[in-house]
């Protein structure tokens, strides 16, 4: 809970460890899911206002390899994935997708979802869909060059200080992370990495409290970088990924940001 003009506070209760009866750590690393997407927004706006990549750009321009395999592809806008409003199918509702076995590459979480009919008209509605984010990691790493996780890492967590937020569980000592449980089962999920830029960042609650507040404070974006961004995506976000639900929220009206990790998913958790 960090409130402003106080010191940030940490809470804990439970195990970091069930099997090994280890407490749990409030500064363990913990995979924060789909809070991953609010990084990759930022990252999109900066790219947006440095005129490297447009809105009104579509899919078929970007990934023209995907015409033909993503239904509307050459309708759909960077701006309709970032919002959600693209009609693509999430890959991760898919019935052959396993959360405890997940594809070890973004190309084979693609391959659910191709040559299958759109769920909608592009623009027509909102429908929260993982693989827009898929597809915009894709569309930064061709962008850029390289993975666009090193440029989150330049523009974003190095210049705030975040030296426990990671791209990918494999970066970091397994042993740091929190063990994640699924109702009913015993089994720690801890070791399961799921890969893709839609949810696959690795942080502490500390760190992703100065991540947010930086977003909604005006200190990490400049002015023509926050007008985009505010165009196009959200100020909070919750996260899911077997055994491990997060909850980012910031409360303008207290000034406080507030950030919540739980490592037991299933049941009525």
């Amino acid at each position: 809970v960090d409130q402003s003009g106080k010191s940030p506070a940490h809470y804990a209760a439970g195990w970091k460890n069930r099997a090994a009866q280890v407490p749990a750590d409030p500064q363990a690393l913990f995979k924060i899911g789909s809070i991953s997407k609010l990084y990759v927004a930022t990252a999109a706006a900066k790219l947006v206002n440095n005129q490297s990549l447009s809105l009104d750009d579509k899919l078929a321009d970007y990934l023209p390899e995907l015409v033909g395999r993503i239904e509307n592809a050459d309708q759909i806008s960077l701006r309709m994935m970032l919002q959600h409003r693209s009609g693509i199918p999430n890959y991760t509702d898919q019935s052959e997708f396993d959360w405890a076995n997940p594809p070890s590459d973004t190309s084979k979480g693609l391959e659910f979802i191709l040559d299958k009919p759109a769920d909608f008209e592009p623009n027509s509605r909102y429908s929260y869909s993982n693989t827009n984010y898929l597809l915009i990691g894709n569309i930064l790493d061709k962008t850029l060059g390289h993975d666009h996780q090193l440029y989150i890492n330049r523009e974003i967590l190095v210049p705030l200080g975040l030296t426990h937020t990671y791209g990918l569980l494999s970066q970091v000592e397994i042993e740091n992370v929190i063990s994640g449980y699924h109702f009913p089962y015993d089994e720690d999920f801890r070791d399961v990495e799921f890969i893709s830029p839609s949810g696959s960042m690795v942080a502490t609650a500390q760190d992703v409290g100065i991540f947010l507040r930086a977003l909604n404070d005006g200190s990490l974006l400049n002015h023509d970088e926050q007008t985009i961004y505010s165009s196009i995506y959200e100020y909070e976000h919750t996260g899911w990924v077997l055994g491990y639900q997060s909850f980012a929220r910031y409360y303008k009206d207290i000034d406080t940001v507030v950030i919540q990790f739980v490592n037991t998913t299933g049941g009525n958790g």
